[in-house]
């Protein structure tokens, strides 16, 4: 959902939210809820958390990211910034499995540099 945002205007985004609220997801309904109140929380501070993101990438402004990759700076930072329950280094640690995952051959040491400069 978070990678949505990227695509879809926020009218569109309750478009999209309501595809999975429908169950076409076959989310579990906490998981639901855990997924789209961290989405919502993060878009609220998506200006603060790419400031944050845009001080520390030399040459690399959000605007020039792989979506995927800014995807998952983005969910580190905010929970680096604002979720006290999750260590620094765990956040990093998870974008860095997620951009193995998920990414390019590249993304996981960018992801681990961009993240590494917030600690």
């Amino acid at each position: 959902m978070l990678f949505r945002v990227e695509f879809y205007n926020q009218e569109e985004m309750s478009e999209q939210i309501a595809l999975c609220e429908d169950d076409a997801c076959n989310w579990k309904e906490k998981d639901k809820t855990y997924i789209f109140e961290k989405v919502e929380k993060i878009s609220e501070k998506l200006e603060e958390i790419d400031a944050k993101i845009n001080e520390v990438s030399e040459g690399w402004k959000t605007g020039r990211m792989g979506k995927v990759d800014l995807t998952l700076i983005r969910l580190a930072v905010y929970e680096m910034l604002y979720e006290e329950d999750v260590p620094a280094k765990v956040a990093i640690n998870e974008a860095v499995e997620l951009a193995k995952q998920y990414g390019t051959d590249n993304s996981p040491s960018f992801v681990n540099g961009v993240l590494a400069k917030l600690v």
